[in-house]
């Protein structure tokens, strides 16, 4: 049986499945179930760095080493963990134990929650009853409900739908950022160079796709070995060019500034352009045809996680234990590559762009004196109308990075502060929206704090799972006015997403109180009760709730009217 096909304008087919199933718990189910997948993705990223920070922790780990003490000890106070007088591996010790033990706690709640949820934002959660329990918990409920003969009610497979997304947010996503921010460093601004210009002509190119920094960490660092420098001269190189893609590169941009090539649907493009000696993925946003590309020059795919083994690839797999060694066999063997590249072939883009980037949630506070109260003085005086996070991916369907783009200009040009994360940073990134310069294209108010602080008017806060950082900072402004998350003129929009991990990120704003715009619809169409809870019921019971406009004017002006209205409503 299934899958389950319905006539949904119920003229001439079947109005039910041969279960009953309608219209409505079709689409509902399908909607978790995507979802649900998205959120055990960027779930199951931030548990394998918490499992690394447990390894180094005790010592087991090649190559790695904890950064940033301070952040280490200001989450480990907010899980009650004792700092004083203890060494920093014991004390991340205990962190990662209390982390992980978030996945399938029993304990009542994801105990970031507690510390980080404005009290109203946690109120209209338990009224709801989406409080997420556990990660693991959430995750495999859903997939529970979504099994032939379980989950019928649409509106309560939705709400469960909000409870995964949270746990994806506020626990899964979160504790990634945290963790990687204590073992790598905490993201500060700098600047850097993006697009397929940064691959060089002679040097070995290193392109490092993917989502997880424990396999683009290492890289970095076997990179540096002066015995792989000396290999590469002797090649006939001049050097060792490390770029990223994706993630990956977002995670390297924002910690060390190295330059990335570009986002989701340029994975194939630098392959193409004759120069790659290695392509190094991990897992997620990667596609099957990144080998079949490769098959038609010199550049060799190395995949290195068990979870995301592609055809054609050479493999790697990565283990903590051995993460150097492995980390500089992979180097080699772009090394060793170099000199199969056919310089006839190779076509690289000449004028690569500039961007600033890491703009974590610490160091944008600290900028502002270690408080939010000028930015909020800002937004009360009207200098910033609000604020919109614009995530996730590319889609083929639309062109390239337009709807970012477009959506940007257009905010800005209306004094609203831009957040982007993930694929919206890099497209941003490319159209030189990412430099103090470009806040000339912003409107008076925006533009003067802009130029007094010399920043962006759209700040490149990281990565997919940084998604949390945008979370965080809505979290800590909403605690300084003393209201909740939904009271605050934010929006948040995918104006280009294509994995169903964005589907959560997307529910993850609602829930907590974000208006979030979809470029493209996700597959809801179909139940006219189901869109109707999504884009207008939520509202009632969240202050927040779902639409979808492609057309990037168009919602702008929808962003701007919701600002507008929550501004209203604050007496600003």
């Amino acid at each position: 049986m299934g899958p389950c096909r319905v006539d949904v304008f119920e003229e001439d087919g079947p109005t039910k499945g041969v279960c009953g199933a309608d219209v409505d718990t079709i689409v509902a189910r399908n909607l978790l179930d995507d979802l649900l997948v998205g959120a055990a993705s960027h779930s199951d990223h931030g548990r394998e760095v918490l499992e690394v920070l447990l390894d180094t922790a005790e010592g087991k780990a090649q190559g790695y080493e904890i950064q940033d003490v301070t952040k280490l000890k200001t989450v480990a106070k907010e899980y009650h963990i004792e700092t004083k007088n203890r060494t920093k591996e014991e004390i991340a010790k205990d962190l990662a134990l209390a982390m992980l033990d978030e996945f399938g706690t029993i304990k009542g709640n994801i105990g970031l929650i507690d510390s980080r949820v404005p009290e109203k934002t946690l109120a209209t959660w338990k009224k709801l009853g989406i409080v997420p329990r556990g990660i693991d918990r959430e995750i495999v409920e859903g997939a529970h409900r979504v099994h032939m003969g379980v989950g019928a009610d649409p509106t309560n497979m939705l709400l469960h739908s909000l409870r995964i997304s949270l746990s994806d947010g506020w626990g899964g996503s979160m504790m990634a950022t945290d963790a990687s921010d204590i073992l790598f460093g905490t993201p500060a601004p700098n600047t850097s160079l993006v697009n397929l210009g940064v691959l060089s002509h002679d040097r070995v190119n290193v392109v490092l796709h993917g989502h997880n920094p424990v396999l683009s960490e290492m890289i970095v660092k076997a990179a540096g070995d002066p015995e792989l420098k000396a290999l590469a001269e002797e090649k006939g190189a001049k050097g060792i060019n490390l770029v990223g893609m994706c993630c990956t590169g977002n995670e390297l941009l924002v910690r060390h500034g190295i330059p990335i090539a570009g986002n989701l649907l340029d994975q194939e493009l630098a392959i193409a352009t004759g120069s790659v000696e290695a392509m190094i993925i991990d897992y997620q946003c990667i596609f099957p045809s990144i080998t079949q590309t490769a098959k038609c020059f010199h550049t060799k795919v190395i995949a290195t996680s068990e979870k995301s083994k592609v055809p054609g690839a050479v493999y790697k797999e990565f283990h903590t234990e051995t993460a150097l060694d492995t980390a500089k066999e992979i180097i080699r063997i772009a090394i060793e590559n170099y000199p199969n590249r056919n310089p006839s072939r190779v076509q690289i883009p000449n004028r690569p762009m500039k961007l600033m980037a890491g703009f974590s949630e610490e160091k944008l506070r600290e900028s502002l004196g270690g408080t939010y109260k000028p930015l909020i003085d800002a937004i009360v005086a009207g200098k910033i109308k609000g604020v919109v996070g614009l995530v996730g991916c590319n889609n083929p369907k639309i062109k390239q990075d337009y709807g970012f783009i477009a959506l940007t200009k257009e905010l800005i040009k209306r004094d609203i502060l831009v957040l982007v994360t993930g694929c919206g940073g890099v497209a941003g990134g490319k159209a030189g929206l990412l430099m103090p310069e470009s806040a000339k294209l912003a409107g008076d108010g925006l533009r003067s704090i802009c130029e007094a602080l010399n920043i962006p008017p759209a700040l490149h806060m990281g990565s997919c799972v940084d998604n949390s950082r945008i979370l965080v900072l809505g979290a800590n402004i909403a605690k300084e006015l003393g209201c909740g998350i939904a009271d605050l003129p934010l929006g948040g929009g995918a104006p280009e997403w294509y994995s169903q991990k964005a589907i959560s990120i997307a529910a993850y704003f609602v829930a907590s109180g974000v208006y979030t715009i979809l470029g493209l619809p996700p597959k809801i169409f179909g139940s006219k009760n189901v869109v109707d809870i999504l884009t207008n019921k939520l509202n009632d019971v969240l202050n927040a709730a779902f639409a979808v406009e492609p057309d990037p004017i168009k919602a702008a002006d929808m962003f701007e009217a919701e600002i507008n209205r929550k501004r209203k409503a604050l007496g600003i």
